[in-house]
């Protein structure tokens, strides 16, 4: 396990995911909430899981045949990684002698992160 590059577009995914840690959500969600596209929101998704910050797992083959739409992999900050990324956020705040924001300073049990 380390940490990843922790560039503006890394902040953003983890503030996503930290929004609610306990939820899974799928690739197209998390670009709308980072407000990033899914050629930069991919590949930052596929560190985090690297370095065990976020698992992931695929949708039922039901769910999404019977929706009709292409099948989504969904997506859930680990409680360590939950750990993790608010620490390294709150330390990337403090560089920039900006307020740490309340979800970066929120101790994990009250996530709800299983």
């Amino acid at each position: 396990m380390g940490t990843p590059r922790m560039t503006l577009q890394t902040q953003l995914v983890l503030r996503a995911l930290l929004e609610d840690p306990a939820r899974e959500r799928y690739g197209l969600e998390l670009c709308e909430l980072a407000g990033l596209p899914s050629g930069t929101i991919y590949p930052i998704l596929a560190r985090l899981e690297q370095v065990g910050w976020v698992d992931s797992t695929w949708e039922d083959p039901a769910v999404h045949e019977k929706a009709g739409r292409p099948r989504r992999r969904f997506y859930r900050i680990t409680e360590d990684g939950a750990e993790q990324a608010r620490d390294t956020l709150a330390r990337v705040y403090r560089a920039r002698k900006q307020p740490v924001p309340g979800w970066a300073a929120r101790p994990i049990g009250d996530g709800g992160v299983s």
